[in-house]
């Protein structure tokens, strides 16, 4: 079966390609090199595509060690709490207190105790993606349906084979809900950490191209982060839907 582009796509369409030729026409009426054109910043693109991926890719690996390391750590953790009440609401108020605290806000604790080099920065990239991975699989352990209590009851499952073969399993959906929402928050934070502490990163980049008042090699910059979120977005959207083909099928189903 072949794909043909319906009406729709068509016309979903226009809407940027008409913003990008009132852009060209503003850039070309008010001929200011601090408003450049999409042509100068196609042009940037390409003079500067081997120092952006270069840049980028030291961004993405922060934020993939930032992540990993708040996923390994803060997904258990939320099963815990939500299996042991009495714990969950004890460190309640202090998740609700850290889900409110901006993750720059800790960027100079951090380097007081970790420096400035590349583990201050992984530390507080896994900082910003620790918040919604905790906070979303506790919600998810927290309100798990009691029949699957009963469930383990009549199994004779002990406290850690419940949270291993229940909670876990049944948490996976707003467990990768806020996986999704810590990837955005480990990219966000890694190119800001970058501006403060690093000396390479695409957020070096930007801050580079800014002081030489380079503002098409900016805009190139922001393109290829944009393009990279968009990719992997796109990515943990088709992952989770394979790997969790029976949330989705009994999503679609009801």
């Amino acid at each position: 079966m072949n794909w043909r582009p319906s009406r729709i796509d068509l016309l979903g369409l226009l809407v940027p390609l008409g913003l990008i030729v009132l852009w060209q026409l503003l850039s070309l009426h008010l001929a200011s090199p601090l408003f450049p054109g999409p042509m100068k910043v196609a042009f940037a693109i390409v003079n500067n595509f081997n120092v952006i991926v270069k840049e980028i890719g030291h961004t993405l690996l922060r934020a993939a060690f930032g992540f990993a390391l708040a996923a390994v750590l803060m997904i258990p953790l939320g099963v815990v709490l939500g299996r042991i009440p009495v714990i969950g609401r004890l460190l309640e108020p202090i998740m609700d207190m850290l889900a409110t605290l901006p993750p720059p806000a800790i960027i100079p604790l951090v380097m007081l105790f970790a420096g400035t080099g590349d583990w201050a920065k992984i530390v507080i990239i896994a900082y910003a993606a620790a918040v919604p991975m905790l906070m979303n699989t506790y919600e998810a352990s927290h309100s798990i349906h009691p029949m699957l209590n009963r469930v383990a009851k009549s199994l004779q499952l002990s406290r850690l084979e419940t949270m291993l073969y229940i909670d876990l399993p049944s948490s996976l959906p707003m467990i990768a809900t806020g996986a999704r929402l810590a990837i955005a928050s480990s990219l966000l934070v890694s190119v800001t950490s970058e501006m403060l502490l690093a000396t390479n990163g695409i957020g070096v980049y930007l801050q580079r191209s800014q002081e030489y008042f380079r503002i098409d090699a900016g805009i190139a910059g922001l393109f290829f982060i944009s393009l990279a979120g968009l990719l992997i977005n796109a990515a943990m959207a088709k992952l989770e839907r394979r790997w969790l083909f029976w949330h989705y099928r009994e999503t679609s189903a009801d």
